[in-house]
């Protein structure tokens, strides 16, 4: 593991534990000459490292790599042209050797378990603290290293495991392989010592904090993820009657970027409008990542640029398509679009005429030329199947269904296609900016009526489950159509639950945990995504471990790779 440097407030931190064989050199980058001894003997300097373990979020959530481990090779996404870990979305020779994502999400996520063993063992010697405060900073850091260590075991399973510090300059060169039960025992444990322990609301909207409705949320989310059914149905309610916290009216109201900071959020990851605040420094990080802030509204955008060169020119509001990831054919089936909301609230399909011409605005039917104005349709993408005569008729071109997948949902374009917009910035400076400074949501309130919905299911009370679904299905039914939403016990299943969580919570970051979760990733990709279903195994429930990892320790017999790779 790479030693990670994080800037926060002015000091640079170092000492993070680093697997590494013994023959190799450990270079830190430490311009103050602080070291952790010093800078976490006071109040002061222990703020710069309780801080610090908030910035590895930022390696997750908003990030390709991110995306990458978390949505793609699920029943929702497939690889545009841009794909750049495509071994993630389709399985197709997924090795812990050839997807740099794994290193760089198992660095830093170790980087900051061993950034909160450190405060946690140190925070007792904090002489200007009191003891409530004490109490407090262990508590958030407490409910962090829960969060790593979820993201850790649901990722890579049993790995490397631990609760001690390391002392600063100290080099490991051994790991260990430890029960997925052991990290949960653990996790729990933090977590209810951070419900107990937390603040009830957050002072500094500035960094992510934890507080005691945040814990409580992730807790719904891990007492699901057990099985432990009463519990989340019971800590879900909890939060859905929490006085602070309702859903929109509107769906759509989420998105906007005036309106990140809303009810409906329990937890999100603040990215600074000032770019210069997130991280965009590579010497920040001598590994060369350079984290910046989010860049979702890149990866899920056809490449409207290409469409007619003529009509259609890359701008703000349409965002820098790098055409990484396009829905399959199952994701858009889930929508009704006469009835739910959501799907115009959340998918772009038209592209509008930003550069005047006369030309032939069909690629299809070129043999017309016509006179565009701005605003009119250069581009229209359809769910729906359509004949060929009616699409060659419109002045625009027009890509159905059946000119994007072919009869078995295989996409046959993959350049051209319904895209994503929940994630859209048209804040940004400038039309090539990658940087956006939307907030990340990684808890909101609508994830508990869905986690309290699957508890209730799972307890075998359906009628709950329906009434709870069906209040996000009202919230989400287009005006006058809201009878048209409702469903009854009897449709309620663990597949309409999951169909229900993709229309809600697509692209969110949680799609490849929900299969996992309910056993249902082998199945639903093979049903559904034909691009991975080719290559999906059972043994693809976990990810490798990066092989720099495997080659560094020394205990490679006892430290070995994730069964089925290599």
């Amino acid at each position: 593991m790479k030693n990670s440097i994080n800037k926060v407030m002015g000091f640079v931190l170092a000492g993070s534990l680093v697997f590494t064989a013994c023959d190799k050199k450990l270079s830190e980058y430490n311009p103050t000459g602080l070291t952790p001894d010093v800078t976490y003997t006071t109040a002061k300097g222990f703020e710069t490292l309780v801080n610090a373990t908030y910035t590895y979020t930022r390696f997750w959530y908003g990030k390709e790599e991110g995306y990458g481990l978390s949505e793609m090779g699920t029943d929702i996404w497939t690889n545009g042209t841009g794909d750049v870990f495509p071994q993630l979305s389709r399985y197709d020779n997924l090795q812990g050797s050839n997807t740099t994502a794994l290193n760089l999400e198992w660095d830093n996520f170790y980087a900051a378990i061993y950034l909160c063993n450190t405060g946690i063992s140190k925070i007792g010697g904090i002489p200007d603290y009191t003891a409530k405060q004490k109490t407090q900073r262990e508590a958030e850091l407490r409910f962090m290293r829960a969060f790593y260590y979820w993201h850790i075991v649901e990722t890579w399973g049993g790995v490397h495991f631990t609760t001690e510090a390391t002392a600063p300059g100290v080099i490991e060169s051994t790991a260990n392989k430890t029960p997925v039960e052991t990290f949960y025992t653990q996790i729990f444990e933090d977590l209810n010592f951070a419900v107990k322990n937390l603040p009830a609301t957050a002072t500094d909207y500035g960094r992510p904090t934890a507080t005691i409705p945040v814990a409580k949320a992730f807790l719904a989310r891990m007492y699901l993820t057990r099985g432990m059914n009463a519990e989340a149905a019971a800590m879900a309610d909890d939060l859905i009657k929490n006085p602070d916290y309702m859903l929109l009216p509107k769906f759509a109201d989420l998105w906007s970027m005036s309106n990140l900071k809303n009810k409906e959020v329990i937890w999100s990851i603040d990215y600074s409008s000032n770019l210069a605040n997130n991280d965009l420094v590579s010497s920040a990080y001598p590994s060369g990542h350079s984290r910046g802030s989010n860049n979702g509204h890149m990866l899920f955008t056809q490449v409207y640029d290409q469409v007619n060169t003529s009509l259609l020119i890359r701008d703000i509001p349409n965002g820098r398509p790098f055409n990484r990831y396009m829905p399959t054919k199952a994701l858009l089936d889930l929508f009704n679009e006469n009835d739910d909301a959501r799907y115009q609230a959340s998918f772009q399909v038209a592209w509008l005429c930003n550069k005047e011409a006369r030309t032939a605005g069909n690629s299809f039917n070129t043999k017309d030329t016509f006179d565009f104005k701005l605003g009119d349709t250069v581009c229209y993408t359809s769910k729906s199947t359509l004949t060929a005569a009616s699409m060659n008729a419109k002045h625009y071109t027009t890509y159905d269904i059946s000119r994007v997948y072919n009869a078995a949902g295989v996409p046959t374009n993959r350049k051209f296609y319904i895209s994503l917009k929940k994630f859209m910035d048209p804040t940004r400076g400038s039309f090539n900016e990658a940087q956006s400074a939307r907030d990340v949501f990684v808890i909101r309130l609508a994830e508990m009526y869905l986690i309290a919905a699957e508890a209730n299911f799972n307890l075998g009370k359906p009628d709950v489950a329906a009434g709870l679904l069906n209040t996000l299905r009202t919230r989400a039914a287009i005006p006058g159509h809201e009878a048209a939403m409702q469903i009854t016990p009897a449709q309620v299943t663990l597949d309409f639950i999951l169909d229900e969580r993709a229309r809600e919570l697509c692209g969110e970051q949680l799609r490849w945990f929900d299969l996992k979760r309910t056993n249902k990733l082998m199945d639903r990709v093979t049903r559904l995504n034909p691009d991975a279903a080719q290559y999906i195994k059972a043994y693809h429930t976990v990810r490798p471990i990066p092989q720099s990892q495997i080659d560094a320790v020394t205990n490679k017999n006892e430290f070995t790779q994730n069964q089925g790779y290599q």
